[in-house]
């Protein structure tokens, strides 16, 4: 069985010779920037029942309601800094190494570490829409000090991320699936692989002949088709690719 260091040669070696790589990445990628995931210990969902908070119909019947969830959230995000991980995939763009990212998180972290060419499966919860007249506003320009937040027409406003109840937006669908049926090299990362349809994506490219590369803690129902499994955490793993690759290049 491959050493770690083994590993690290041929995610950086693959990357290398790939002519399009896509990642795909779920909560986990962001832990260690102080975001829970959803599920598992010492996720939100152990504390906030996602029928009774997250929920579309819960937002129309009672938005105060959801938005005790959707402010704890906000504000942990916007105390959160992207970590290596983010880093690094930003540096694998700069590089012309990675096509584009899918993304499970509604954090912006991915964005926020410069990667340009983002596709966030589930929305963003820093942006805010009004369901009345569907002003956007970012949600550092609302106060939350009450909830729900209204709009200047005295709408409610709620975040442009996904709910529960509600179909995953048609673009982001469509470009997620075009890249895992384009892609050589899909990149798996801190996802738990069990929330559809993006848990598909990797079939999608295995199946039009990509190579796949799991980078996670733990084992997942992914790693079945992985072509190389990295046990770790994403943020030491990827810097660690990412100075292999570095020095390859030189």
């Amino acid at each position: 069985m491959p050493g770690y260091d083994d590993l690290i040669e041929d995610v950086a070696s693959a990357i290398l010779s790939s002519k399009h790589t896509v990642a795909l990445t779920g909560a986990g990628i962001s832990v260690e920037s102080g975001i829970a995931p959803f599920r598992g210990k010492g996720g939100l969902w152990e504390r906030y029942d996602p029928e009774e908070y997250a929920h579309i119909a819960t937002f129309m019947q009672n938005p105060a309601r959801a938005w005790v969830l959707f402010k704890e959230m906000i504000e942990v995000i916007r105390r959160a800094k992207p970590n290596p991980a983010h880093i690094a995939l930003a540096r694998l763009e700069e590089l012309g190494l990675l096509s584009c990212i899918i993304t499970q998180n509604v954090d912006n972290l991915h964005q926020s570490a410069g990667s340009r060419n983002v596709i966030e499966f589930h929305g963003n919860i820093i942006n805010l829409s009004c369901i009345e007249c569907g002003k956007k506003q970012r949600c550092s320009e609302v106060s939350l000090d009450e909830i729900p937040p209204l709009c200047a027409c005295g709408g409610v406003l709620r975040p442009d991320a996904v709910l529960f109840g509600e179909a995953i937006p048609f673009d982001a669908l469509v470009s997620s699936r075009k890249e895992a049926e384009a892609c050589d090299l899909m990149l798996v990362i801190g996802t738990s692989g069990i929330v559809q349809p993006a848990a598909s994506m990797p079939l999608v490219a295995k199946d039009s002949g990509a190579k796949i590369v799991e980078i996670n803690p733990e084992e997942t129902p992914i790693t079945f088709i992985a072509d190389i499994f990295v046990k770790g955490g994403a943020g030491r793993v990827l810097s660690d690719v990412i100075r292999r690759i570095e020095d390859k290049l030189r």
